[in-house]
């Protein structure tokens, strides 16, 4: 199993190809050239952990056995960075801990998760220094739902209902700067929207892989319900982590690093392609890989709790504000 030590040593590559661009190997290294044959990129496939691979691209046996060979995942993506097609390195064989999934039917783990998930919107929200009379209230009022978990009453829908509301409180105040219309997922109705797709898809990626590792099934979750093809699993894991994600939006608006003219209007939707986009994945990936380190803490402590059936008061819980 990847330990701890070794996971801070591998690289996460996002690879935007550009028209000639290629992705090839030489000995035991991933090597992008360009039109011209140049060499633009090269790693060692030892300290690979993952190959994101944006743009047209021609997958190789040769990829795939050195990715079976050296424990890294392929992902490809479409222009507009949306996933298609996965080869994830995985532990196969987990009966146990796939039984285990099967088997446990408690809201328990749902309401921790979310409990985790409105505690870090409140972080997020608190590092904000001028703070409004609405945001001061906004934070009250996050505490005041986060402290309605858990509890044994609730079934499935309420705490549905407490995250939609907690959700709606935070989303207002972290984007009240730039005219904030509400969160609405994969529309695409304005330039914060498309990050936020785009930002929590790279997280989605790296805690799928990871829980990959483990040998998972990532499409039965303990939150979100089985849906045919949706990964419930990491659906659940990704969302005590969102706010990395909205925070680093926030913080590029104030940098100056958003600008409306790189985005084009496609059938009323917002989005990013090519060039424009290099510099906003590589934004939002760097503020997950500032964090990866925690991540991948989470998921084998989350990994070591469900397989012991710990209580739930020593299950994981990420902190926005700690680094390791």
């Amino acid at each position: 199993m990847l330990s701890a030590p070794d996971f801070e040593q591998k690289q996460i590559i996002f690879a935007l190809l550009s028209r000639g661009e290629k992705l090839s190997f030489k000995n035991d290294n991933i090597v992008i050239k360009d039109q011209d044959g140049k060499i633009r990129h090269q790693s060692t496939c030892y300290r690979l952990f993952a190959v994101i691979i944006v743009g047209h691209a021609s997958i190789t046996s040769g990829l795939i056995q050195r990715a079976q060979k050296y424990g890294f995942t392929i992902i490809l993506t479409t222009h507009g960075l949306s996933p298609y097609a996965s080869f994830h390195a995985k532990a196969d064989g987990n009966v146990l801990l796939r039984k285990k999934q099967y088997d446990y039917q408690s809201l328990e783990i749902a309401q921790h998760l979310i409990y985790n998930k409105i505690d870090q919107q409140m972080s997020a929200l608190n590092r904000i220094r001028k703070k409004s009379s609405e945001l001061k209230q906004a934070i009250k009022d996050l505490k005041g739902y986060r402290d309605r978990l858990p509890d044994d009453s609730h079934n499935l829908q309420e705490i549905l209902g407490l995250e939609g509301i907690a959700s709606r409180v935070y989303f207002k105040q972290i984007f009240a700067e730039h005219d904030w219309q509400g969160r609405k997922p994969r529309a695409k109705q304005d330039p914060t929207n498309t990050l936020l797709d785009i930002g929590y898809t790279l997280l989605f990626n790296v805690i799928e892989c990871l829980l990959n590792l483990y040998g998972f099934d990532v499409y039965k979750g303990v939150y979100h319900q089985e849906f045919y093809q949706r990964k419930s699993l990491v659906c659940d894991i990704v969302e005590p982590f969102r706010p990395i994600i909205d925070y680093r939006i926030r913080k590029a608006y104030q940098l100056n690093q958003i600008h409306i003219d790189d985005f084009q209007i496609v059938q009323n939707q917002y989005r990013l392609f090519g060039e424009k986009a290099k510099p906003y994945t590589a934004f939002l990936l760097q503020a997950i890989l500032e964090h990866k380190q925690q991540i991948f803490l989470y998921v084998q402590a989350y990994y070591r709790a469900f397989m012991r059936q710990k209580p739930i008061a020593e299950y994981p819980v990420f902190e926005l504000e700690a680094k390791c």
